[in-house]
């Protein structure tokens, strides 16, 4: 079938420029020479050249066109009540494990209570166990398998497509690389085909999910033969809990939680009707030659060979230019005319001022009806808050998916998407900007197209059906920042479990 267009395409554009000649010598005898010259000989030469000129600039136009990207649906992991992470959970793992010093344990608790998350986050399963032991293979294999059966299982549901339908398998899971990969633990399970184009990324931290929808995309545009893409975006906490007393490395264990998420891709038009959202632009940026946005966030042995994430003080300061470098290039692709030379204007007056005038920051408001940061903690909100001088209700997304699902990592920017879903925010047309950070340092943008109203129906799957018509922060846009957080508590810890 798609042979036979292609076909059709040639003998379209060829009849085109056969037209044009043949048109051009029907015309040639009926313009009166005023005088004879050698050149009008050369004219019906020029009219074929001509002709043929038009046929291979069409030809190539048609065929380097890049394909359209369409979300057709998505689904996020979300784990039953008993495997709620709650404050006193937390602690009595802590306390069981007796691998860290009173010190440690005081410090983790502030940490926690700080962080922004609630008791409604999830925990792997080896944290649950009456008897303690350390996590092993097992214990990572038997998370990975249980987030990504259960969210690829509903998303297949839902759109009732064929596992031997889906052409390319990209998985990321920045901390957990098994042998035989994660990509091939589910193509054993699912039966994809012998030809299927599967793809592991890791160490990529909490960008990967943005980063991976990158690569399926460039991948669905480029090739003619395959129109399927399924993405799996997950992060394994069982063999990456640290024990030991380095406080930059505790942090970690107070904002990680379990989450994951399938997203399936598709580059045929027929889809489109069927499809949630077309995607319009995708950037990624490497910040990784500045050596501390490098080391901001490093996997490392501490003094007693206990292997752990370090975040450092710089993390934060690392995330702020790394955003202002990311939107420099980001910016001109997306902003309305008006807030460009508004902005030029600006950045004009601040060079006059040599520095002593900051140039004003663009209002991406005007471009984007919904925003999803990635809400690698409460600090990184904030700051990303103050980056792009966005209010509360911008990032009220990100403040409440930490609060419920905890820094799930490179999923969370799936979670706050549902988030929006849930809460009936989308009409069709509307912009979505995803923004994640990443270890190394990395900084990516997703740039969605709503193609149809999120009030159309409702997601028996969505992960925030159970609390969503209590996750608000009463009037929007009310308040600092930690206000908002304040109301916002009580509310969550009424919600139900599924």
């Amino acid at each position: 079938m798609k042979l036979i267009k292609r076909i059709f395409q040639i003998l379209q554009i060829t009849s085109a420029a056969c037209l044009f000649i043949i048109s051009a010598f029907l015309l040639l005898p009926r313009i009166p020479t005023l005088s004879p010259s050698p050149l009008s000989s050369f004219v019906p030469f020029a009219c074929i050249g001509i002709g043929i000129g038009i046929g291979i600039v069409v030809l190539r136009r048609c065929y380097s066109r890049p394909a359209p990207v369409f979300l057709v649906d998505y689904s996020c992991f979300k784990p039953g009540s008993g495997r709620k992470c709650t404050y006193g959970v937390s602690e009595s793992f802590v306390r069981r494990s007796q691998r860290f010093s009173p010190e440690s344990e005081d410090f983790m608790r502030k940490i926690y209570l700080k962080s922004g998350l609630g008791d409604e986050t999830y925990g792997p399963p080896f944290m649950f166990r009456a008897d303690y032991e350390e996590a092993r293979l097992e214990s990572a294999v038997q998370e990975a398998r249980e987030g990504i059966f259960s969210a690829v299982d509903s998303l297949l549901a839902k759109t009732a497509v064929h596992p031997r339908a889906i052409d390319v398998l990209v998985v990321t899971c920045g901390s957990f690389s098994p042998t035989p990969s994660l990509s091939s633990l589910i193509v054993n399970r699912y039966k994809l085909r012998p030809d299927v184009k599967a793809y592991d990324l890791s160490g990529m931290g909490c960008s990967s999910g943005v980063l991976s929808i990158d690569l399926a995309a460039k991948i669905l545009r480029q090739s003619g033969n395959v129109h399927y893409a399924l993405v799996v975006i997950t992060e394994n906490i069982s063999l990456n809990w640290y024990f030991g007393d380095n406080r930059s490395m505790l942090v970690t264990n107070c904002i990680f939680r379990v989450g994951c998420a399938a997203v399936l891709l598709n580059n045929e038009a027929a889809r489109r009707p069927a499809a949630k959202f077309e995607l319009v632009r995708s950037l990624r940026t490497h910040h990784g030659a500045d050596d501390r946005a490098y080391r901001a966030a490093f996997q490392e042995e501490d003094e007693k060979g206990n292997t752990g994430v370090a975040l450092t003080k710089d993390l934060i300061r690392a995330a702020a230019t790394s955003l202002r470098e990311h939107i420099k290039i980001l910016a001109p692709r997306v902003l309305p005319l008006s807030q460009l030379v508004s902005y030029a204007c600006s950045a004009l007056v601040s060079a006059l001022s040599r520095g002593d005038v900051k140039p004003a920051v663009p209002d991406f408001t005007t471009c984007f009806e919904h925003i999803c940061i990635h809400a690698g903690g409460k600090a990184v909100i904030e700051q990303v808050g103050r980056v792009l001088r966005l209010s509360d209700e911008a990032t009220e997304p990100a403040r409440m998916s930490l609060h419920r699902f905890g820094n799930t990592s490179s999923s969370l920017v799936f979670y706050e998407l549902a988030y929006f879903e849930a809460k009936r925010r989308i009409e069709r047309g509307d912009r979505v900007w995803m923004l994640a950070f990443g270890t190394g340092f990395k900084v990516g943008s997703l740039v969605w197209r709503s193609l149809r109203s999120s009030r159309e129906q409702e997601e028996e799957d969505n992960p925030w059906n159970d609390c969503i018509h209590r996750a608000h922060f009463g009037s929007p846009g009310g308040g600092s920042a930690s206000s908002v957080t304040r109301r916002v508590l009580p509310l969550m810890r009424t919600c139900g479990g599924p």
